[in-house]
């Protein structure tokens, strides 16, 4: 009996102190949160945008609010110009501009380049007057990258996301025939391109905007690119 007892004492002992030796197991690390997506379904087709928040918080949480608001369904891709932009995220299928929240600081600084396939956020001559609208970059726009905080010229423009699929229809908008119309000059997509939804990848669809069209502060009009690459012609994405 005595025997027994002690044997099993014995194969007690170096599994209790194995352990209380034995290093916990590491915790699991964390999954990586993965950018945020938006889809926007135009009446070209659709578009996936892959979004910066680590580069440009600020200008990804506006377009992801306005997004969510459903402040974009409804709206016009209104200005194409080839080999350059196209850009859209304010008026209404009637031309007439929504109203929009206040407007946030540029990010232009980030370090991010103006290249194809890149979306960057549309303002005025002040580099911190943008609002809802946006512009793809259809060629590498390297110019208007930011430069220095000395002017408005050479401020740039702030990169927040890139298309991850649907390029082509970008592509499409662009090759479309461009006119006059409402308070354009030209450069309207003919026929109208409108952004019938938009919403966050993952999420429930935003209940569509109001229609009511509200005109904010007056913008300064479109400008075409410069035919020679200097540095102060470039006003590539007003808020017109």
């Amino acid at each position: 009996m005595l025997k027994s007892l002690l044997a099993t004492l014995l194969l007690i002992l170096p599994l209790t102190l194995t352990a209380q030796t034995a290093k916990p197991a590491p915790p699991a690390a964390a999954a990586a949160t993965p950018p945020p997506q938006v889809l926007l379904r135009t009446s070209q087709g659709e578009i996936t945008l892959e979004l910066y928040p680590d580069k440009a918080p600020k200008s990804v949480a506006n377009f992801l609010q306005y997004v969510r608001d459903g402040f974009y369904d409804g709206t016009l891709l209104h200005r194409a110009i080839p080999g350059y932009l196209v850009q859209g995220g304010l008026y209404t299928r009637d031309l007439q501009p929504r109203r929009t929240r206040p407007a946030v600081s540029s990010e232009a600084d980030n370090g991010l380049s103006n290249l194809r396939g890149t979306v960057a956020v549309a303002r005025g001559a002040d580099p911190n007057s943008g609002t809802a609208q946006f512009f793809f970059n259809l060629v590498d726009n390297r110019r208007l990258d930011f430069v220095g905080n000395q002017s408005g010229l050479t401020w740039g423009y702030a990169v927040f996301g890139k298309v991850i699929k649907g390029m082509d229809v970008v592509d499409k908008i662009a090759a479309l025939p461009t006119r006059a119309l409402g308070p354009f000059a030209g450069d309207v997509p003919d026929p109208l391109v409108l952004i019938e939804s938009a919403h966050v990848v993952g999420e429930e669809t935003p209940t569509p905007a109001s229609s009511t069209a509200t005109p904010p502060k007056a913008a300064p009009a479109p400008a075409k690119p410069a035919t020679k690459k200097v540095r102060k012609a470039a006003k590539p994405a007003g808020n017109g």
